[in-house]
């Protein structure tokens, strides 16, 4: 009978370990807040947080550098997961990656607008939702609860149009390229350069500009018909990298444009190179790696609830045939040039 009893009591004890081994593990409860999520994890692990980067257009020189350089950043922090979505530079596909950032609840959206305004409303919502919301390359402004990491647009085409006073020649023939209207970045360059250029330089003479959207492609069409139009255009003054080289390309190796200045804005690789070449006289940066940094410090301390707004600028210095070398060799380290 004892021998009995002790049996029933190991096959109860054996029983009982398995079932707790057993045990599935705890899930966090859908739809439960950032706070309760992280609790759910265990004492002294590390929430992750979900990152919506919405770019402008990956078909965009300085948006891909850009968009690059977030996701290399964002490998950096451990409890930051990133991703990235490609609005194609069309403002109903940037609007609709931000509303479906906001419908599968991120915990941050970065949006680098195609169109300041025509996103405004869409950014307001994700703020609306409780949702850590950054704009970026350009910022909009104006939204209580939104925060921004940005460069001085005006300050970047002034260092330029300041250079350009003494550089441009007399009497000159000169043509414009804009970025898309209403965004911050295309306007303000545009404003820049007629206080800190055109109005002190009266005699000169713009003889074509044209909205060329930050496309390459879109600059070389403008430019190959101005060039047909104008036997002298002394100066490309184009709001970003990729116009001017665009343009650029139409001209070079034709004696007939062989002393054409060339002025753009961000510091690419590409025009890194034209400069070095003598084919394009300056730039200001605006770099890429900057805006990363500040972007994921700017992420971290915002939904690890540091601070609850942030709105700060990167450096924008003036890059031509002086100082180049140091902007080849920046983006050699980073990977950009062989």
């Amino acid at each position: 009978m004892k021998k009995i009893m002790v049996i029933a009591l190991v096959v109860a004890l054996l029983t009982s370990i398995f079932t707790g081994c057993s045990k599935p593990e705890e899930t966090p409860v859908v739809g439960q807040s950032t706070e309760a999520a992280g609790s759910a994890q265990g004492e002294g692990s590390e929430k992750v947080y979900r990152v919506a980067y919405i770019a402008r257009a990956q078909a965009d020189a300085f948006a891909a550098w850009l968009a690059n350089a977030v996701m290399e950043e964002a490998g950096k922090y451990d409890n930051i997961k990133l991703d990235v979505f490609d609005g194609q530079a069309a403002d109903d596909t940037v609007n609709g990656l931000i509303e479906n950032a906001i419908a599968n609840k991120y915990d941050a959206i970065i949006v680098q607008p195609n169109n300041g305004e025509a996103q405004r409303p869409y950014v307001e919502k994700a703020v609306a939702a409780g949702i850590v919301t950054i704009t970026t390359n350009a910022r909009i402004s104006g939204i209580e609860g939104a925060s921004s990491v940005d460069a001085d647009p005006y300050a970047q085409a002034a260092v330029n149009a300041q250079a350009a006073i003494e550089q441009i020649p007399q009497d000159a023939n000169v043509v414009v390229l804009l970025g898309p209207p209403g965004n911050f970045h295309a306007d303000a360059r545009r404003e820049s350069w007629q206080k800190e250029f055109f109005e002190k330089r009266p005699d000169v003479k713009i003889v074509g500009e044209e909205i060329a959207n930050w496309n390459k492609d879109e600059a070389m069409n403008f430019m190959e018909t101005w060039v047909q139009a104008n036997s002298k255009i002394d100066a490309i003054i184009a709001m970003n990298d990729n116009m001017a080289a665009g343009a650029i390309e139409v001209v070079k190796g034709n004696p007939a444009f062989a002393e054409i200045l060339a002025y753009g804005v961000d510091g690419t690789a590409e025009a890194c190179l034209l400069i070095k070449d003598g084919l394009m006289t300056s730039t200001s940066l605006q770099s890429a790696y900057d805006l990363a940094s500040s972007l994921l410090v700017t992420v971290d301390k915002l939904v690890t609830g540091q601070e609850t707004q942030i709105d700060t600028d990167i450096d924008c210095p003036l890059i031509n045939q002086d100082n180049v070398d140091q902007y080849i060799e920046m983006h050699k380290k980073a990977g950009a040039l062989q």
